[in-house]
């Protein structure tokens, strides 16, 4: 299969995911230009962490309105997976393809360490592969991480099964202590109504070898390439 990995101006997660889908998942992967209009042959998209833009306005807010984002609104109405990790979470919420937005961190610091999440849904292709409850570690980075939503649309999506992640400890339990940055009801991460389309916070990427001190994310890349094989 084919992975599109989208560059941004600002992004710097790109290279990284590029990496982990080549050469640790074993996945072909295009490079894609922010300015490209085509993603005619991608199978599954990821859009990177990073500052597009210089993170201006507000983060995401401009990358929402690349000429690019036609293409990936077209590949997930397709039903393609598409990843939005960090900035690109902000963008595909900016952009209207997933619920809630991205806050200051409550702290209003900048965190970047180490952080837990547990899977809250599998119905996405990238948890298709985990069990419902299982914990991973990833590392979180970044200023506005805090998922807000009403409390209307949290229910909403708590209904629907599209809470994907949501931030806990080390034994899986949901604590304020354990989320990193004020998120509503512990959220990391949500998915479209589809569940083809899922954001999240942490960066699986940087969880993709031993020598990163986990693993957990690799998985996540993993099950996009066993629910595709299985569909096809």
């Amino acid at each position: 299969m084919t992975w599109g990995v989208v560059f941004f101006p600002g992004s710097n997660c790109d290279r990284d995911c590029v990496h982990v889908l080549r050469s640790v998942v074993g996945q072909h992967v295009e490079e894609v230009w922010h300015e490209d209009r085509s993603l005619d042959g991608i199978d599954a998209l990821v859009l990177p962490g990073g500052f597009s833009y210089g993170d201006y306005l507000r983060s995401g807010a401009i990358a929402a309105t690349a000429p690019v984002m036609s293409a990936v609104r077209e590949l997930a109405a397709r039903g393609a997976p598409v990843l939005g990790i960090c900035n690109g979470f902000q963008i595909l919420a900016e952009a209207g393809l997933l619920s809630g937005t991205l806050l200051p961190n409550v702290s209003l610091r900048f965190r970047c360490h180490p952080a837990w999440v547990r899977v809250e849904s599998d119905r996405t292709p990238f948890t298709a592969g985990l069990r419902h409850g299982t914990v991973l570690r990833m590392p979180v980075a970044h200023g506005e991480g805090a998922y807000f939503a009403t409390p209307a649309e949290v229910a909403a999506l708590e209904a629907a099964g599209r809470v994907v992640f949501r931030y806990c400890d080390s034994l899986g339990r949901v604590t304020p202590q354990a989320n990193p940055n004020g998120s509503v009801a512990g959220i990391a991460g949500v998915a479209s109504d589809a569940g083809n389309v899922v954001g999240l916070m942490p960066h699986p990427e940087r969880a993709s070898e031993a020598l990163l001190g986990s693993t957990d994310g690799r998985r996540l890349f993993e099950s996009v390439v066993g629910a595709l094989v299985g569909a096809g």
